[in-house]
């Protein structure tokens, strides 16, 4: 075991990877999927990848076995995925090192210090995935440590520079530990037990052993998979063998599983009663606005302007045997898309000797989290301790106290003992949050001078349980001020819930709008492009169709359909995104040991907060980045954002640098006359115990909204993004590749650029996805989910990754502290509707249903 002799005694069906994180206590292998899918556990054994989850832990006698760990951060690959950025949260990281170590040493001994094609790559690393989507950062890692760029060097003649992501070192080498590697003294393993039924009515739950309920107050059930009660035992197997062995007493109530029924007379109701009603979870990030329901549907909501004008310009249109050219009218329709990250929802909970409760938690928001706990087991705010250092990617999954944690800390009561519940995939994929699916009916009115004169946008969201979709509304505020009305449901079902997903609703409005964009312009034999533009009064995104316009991909595409089999198409699109903040952020500062720290109670799922905060710090004190140490994940700091909405950067950033400036002048002001001569790290010898907290300031033109809902305030301006994407289309197999694609982000000032594009690449890979690939598949009889695993529920893998160049505007957010503000959500949005305009392009057929499967491509094509 990486070059020493071990002798173990696994379990008979241990798998490898279970021998190496529980009896071994290597866990830079990570258990993801169980199934050999995502590559997350890879091992060497006798030189050769594995997938640890597959191998039996009795097939490694007398074998030899590497794993990250045994790496020692010393190979190529691992100084060069640190050096390109080729991580975000890093969970999938050591699988990925490990199987492209094997891939450069057997490449350079075949081929000598050359760059391997593209395709060499993807073959080798094809059975690893990341949902992060920091593909392209892989790509140039790979290709650079083949021809020895990253081989070890001597310091003297090449200084060695720090890598753009200030965790960089532990994540490449397996070093950082998760909430699911953490595993203590006398520990117990929980599992949850969850319901078989759609909607019943708990009467009794009956079981060995300890069993703790997770029930609501109304002993109701309205979806298959939602939690009924918990239990642990010492081992996962137990577990698991125990819950087996719970009986559940169930009064079968009438459900309703299939949309499409759910709004018939007569249909089973989700939420029969009022005080019901007031339970339904919230798909969406902030307050939930009122809406009025009838049956299973709940809505509208309406945000619409001079909807009476527009309503009667299109009826008018319509009626006009001649307005056909001006009208664009359809429906498109969106499939739920799951965020599964690969750290599965997952809490460690122990309560100490004065009855304060200890957590770690896999989530996007440790204070949050905090406060929520402390409510629901009747404690103050100081008694609960958050702790999440490292967290394997939420996506918007992660923003509130789940059933987890609820589990775990009850568990952790009963038994006096540490307790674990970490979700299997099947789980997190049931129960882990998705995106609700939407059936948006759009309707586009062109004038004869070619201007939007009105739109009407109807969507229906289909987010199972929960309630709060929000698509139409962001229409709102793109195109001007033409006529619109807008309004948006909820179709209720018993199906789990929904959250809130990067960027909620702005995809499938994207979807839905830039396609009628896209037809009003082909019906007038205008650039797509140039009808944006001239439509778009936003400054920021005009500049961007500039640059756009202007690109050889978009200057060189091919003006009408193809023919023969393999088709080529560019497509365009555009997005809007709100600028969002916690105005209430603070970030300490305190010298220790010669150090600077920074401490805020926010959490880096990848999109590199501590390096965002590290950078800033460092360079308002003028301080090498080796000075300053970011210790963030912790409930007990000072208040931090949650890493949500695209506020995080936004809000750290700028308190970060208020805490540096305060820092700088407590500094000088202890050291006197000598602050004149001396540099500013040397009066931080002598300075420990020195704090000072810094805050978020107003910007100068204010915020739109002057009161935080839940942290989370409206800033002036909006971010924008102009996706052009190009496609091949194989109109016999029905395959979709995407090729080539280009992204204009107008987020201003970029405090960490590796970073940032990182996360826009990130952002346009899971858009691929939403396009391509990724549906939630429930039965509609039986409301079981039936995409329960990486095989049946696919998102993108290295393959499916183009080119990516990524275009940052950074104007337009002077009035902000630091001048910059988020973009995670903005990237991510128009890239489907892209793709979809990319294959109209190529094929003259339009898809209306996402993803474009091969099936339904082939059927639109020959129907």
């Amino acid at each position: 075991m990486n070059g020493a002799a071990r002798q173990v005694v696994p379990a008979p069906d241990a798998t490898a990877v279970e021998l190496l994180r529980d009896t071994m206590g290597l866990t830079g292998a990570k258990l993801v999927c169980g199934s050999g899918a995502c590559g997350a556990c890879t091992v060497l054994v006798d030189g050769v990848p594995r997938v640890s989850c597959l191998t039996p832990a009795v097939a490694l006698e007398n074998r030899s076995v590497t794993t990250v760990e045994g790496l020692h951060g010393k190979h190529p690959v691992q100084r060069a995925f640190a050096a390109h950025d080729a991580l975000q949260c890093g969970y999938c990281t050591p699988g990925f090192v490990v199987a492209a170590s094997e891939f450069v040493d057997r490449w350079r001994s075949e081929h000598g210090d050359t760059a391997p094609p593209r395709p060499e790559i993807t073959a080798a690393l094809a059975g690893n995935l990341c949902r992060c989507g920091a593909y392209p950062g892989i790509y140039a890692a790979v290709a650079a440590a083949c021809t020895g760029a990253h081989d070890a060097q001597d310091a003297a003649a090449a200084p060695r520079v720090p890598p753009a992501r200030v965790e960089a070192e532990e994540k490449i080498t397996g070093a950082a530990r998760y909430t699911t590697d953490h595993r203590p003294e006398g520990m117990l393993e929980g599992v949850i037990v969850r319901s078989r039924h759609p909607h019943a009515r708990v009467r009794s739950v009956t079981g060995a052993g300890t069993l703790v309920d997770l029930l609501p107050a109304d002993r109701t059930v309205r979806y298959v998979g939602q939690p009924v009660a918990a239990l642990a035992a010492p081992t996962l197997a137990e577990a698991l063998a125990a819950a087996r062995q719970v009986e559940v007493e169930y009064e079968v109530l009438p459900a309703v599983v299939d949309v499409r029924h759910a709004e018939e007379p007569g249909s089973p109701l989700a939420y029969p009663s009022r005080a019901d009603r007031r339970t339904a979870p919230t798909s969406v990030e902030g307050i939930l606005i009122p809406a009025r329901w009838r049956g299973n549907l709940r809505g509208p909501l309406n945000l619409s302007r001079r909807a009476r004008v527009a309503v009667h310009r299109i009826e008018e249109a319509r009626a006009d045997r001649r307005g056909g050219r001006h009208l664009v009218e359809g429906t498109f329709t969106t499939a739920p898309q799951t965020h599964t990250p690969l750290e599965p929802h997952a809490c460690l909970a122990s309560w100490d000797s004065a009855g304060e409760l200890h957590l770690w938690v896999s989530t996007q928001a440790v204070g949050a989290v905090a406060e929520q706990a402390a409510e629901r087991f009747g404690l103050k705010p100081g008694q609960v301790h958050v702790t999440a250092p490292h967290v394997g990617g939420g996506f918007g999954a992660k923003l509130r106290m789940t059933g987890e944690t609820v589990a775990a800390a009850e568990l952790a009561a009963a038994h006096a003992a540490p307790v674990r519940v970490v979700l299997s995939r099947a789980e997190e994929l049931t129960d882990g949050g998705h995106r609700p699916g939407t059936r948006a009916e759009i309707a586009v009115l062109v004038d004869e001078r070619g201007d939007l004169a009105a739109l009407t946008l109807d969507v229906h969201a289909d987010g199972g349980t929960s309630i709060g979709s929000g698509v139409a509304a962001q229409a709102r505020f793109l195109y001007g001020r033409a006529p619109r009305r807008l309004r948006d449901y909820d179709i209720v079902t018993n199906r789990p819930p929904a959250a809130p997903f990067r960027g909620p609703g702005g995809p499938p409005l994207a979807w839905a709008l830039e396609q009628a964009v896209d037809e009003a312009a082909h019906r007038r034999g205008e650039d797509p492009l140039v009808l944006r533009r001239r439509w778009d009064g936003n400054a920021k995104r005009r500049a961007l169709y500039d640059v756009a316009a202007r690109l050889p991909l978009w200057t060189r595409r091919p003006t009408s359909p193809g023919t023969g089999r393999f088709r080529r198409g560019v497509g365009v699109a555009a997005a809007n995104w709100v600028y969002f903040l916690d105005p209430g952020t603070r970030v300490e500062l305190a010298v220790e040991q010669g150090l600077v720290v920074a401490r805020s109670a926010t959490q880096d799922i990848g999109q590199g907060s501590r390096s965002v905060m590290a950078e800033v710090v460092a360079a308002e004190l003028g301080l090498p980045r080796e000075l300053v140490r970011v210790d963030i994940g912790r409930s007990t700091a000072v208040h931090g954002p949650t890493s949500s909405a695209g506020r995080t950067t936004a809000s750290v950033a700028p308190a970060a640098r208020d805490a540096a400036v305060r820092l700088r002048a407590a500094l000088t002001a202890r050291a006197g006359r000598a602050a004149a001569t001396a540099p500013l790290h040397a009066l931080l010898a002598g300075a420990d115990g020195l704090r000072v907290i810094g805050r978020r300031p107003r910007d100068r033109r204010g915020h739109v909204t002057p009161v935080a809902v839940d942290h989370l305030a409206v800033g002036r301006g909006f971010t924008g993004a102009v996706q052009v994407t190009e496609v091949e289309v194989d109109t016999l197999l029905g395959r979709t590749r995407v090729t080539r694609a280009w992204s204009g982000i107008a987020a201003g000032r970029i405090h960490a650029p590796v970073l940032a594009r990182s996360q826009c690449e990130g952002g346009i890979v899971q858009g691929i996805g939403y396009a391509l690939h990724e549906e939630r598949i429930t039965d509609p009889l039986t409301g079981v989910v039936l995409t329960d695993d990486l095989d049946d529920y696919r998102i993108p893998g290295i393959g499916d990754v183009p080119e990516i160049d990524v275009h940052f505007h950074e104007e337009g957010f002077e009035h902000v502290d630091g001048g910059g503000v988020g973009l995670a959500e903005v990237c991510t949005l128009p890239v489907a509707a892209s793709i979809g305009n990319a294959v109209h392009a190529a094929t003259g057929w339009r898809p209306y249903h996402l993803p474009i499967r091969p099936d339904r491509l082939l059927e639109g094509l020959n129907p």
